[in-house]
């Protein structure tokens, strides 16, 4: 039970180093905004059109960020969720195709 348990958390290990290496992006007005994550939820970078901020106010500014990075983070989860979901059914073997 305890190598079970050891393995299980080496496996989780892995997969959050392989979570830092997978870039997602979010975006908002037409790609306007775009905010690159890692898929462990960790942003990387902020990209604004020059064009586009030279006709945005503050609070639109503000507003339109903050969709981007949730945007950003939504990606984030589907991927990591995707890791995991694949973990799981690798280390019960499927349990019968319950996973």
């Amino acid at each position: 039970m305890f190598d079970k348990l050891m393995a299980a958390q080496q496996k989780a290990e892995e997969i959050k180093k392989r979570l830092d290496q997978v870039m997602v992006a979010g975006e908002a007005e037409g790609g306007a905004i775009k905010v690159i994550a890692t898929a462990n939820r960790e942003v990387t970078d902020v990209r604004i059109d020059p064009a586009f901020l030279a006709h945005v106010d503050r609070e639109q500014l503000e507003e339109l960020l903050a969709v981007a990075i949730n945007n950003a983070m939504k990606q984030a989860e589907n991927v990591s969720q995707a890791e995991m979901q694949g973990a799981a059914k690798d280390m019960l073997g499927g349990l019968g195709g319950l996973f």
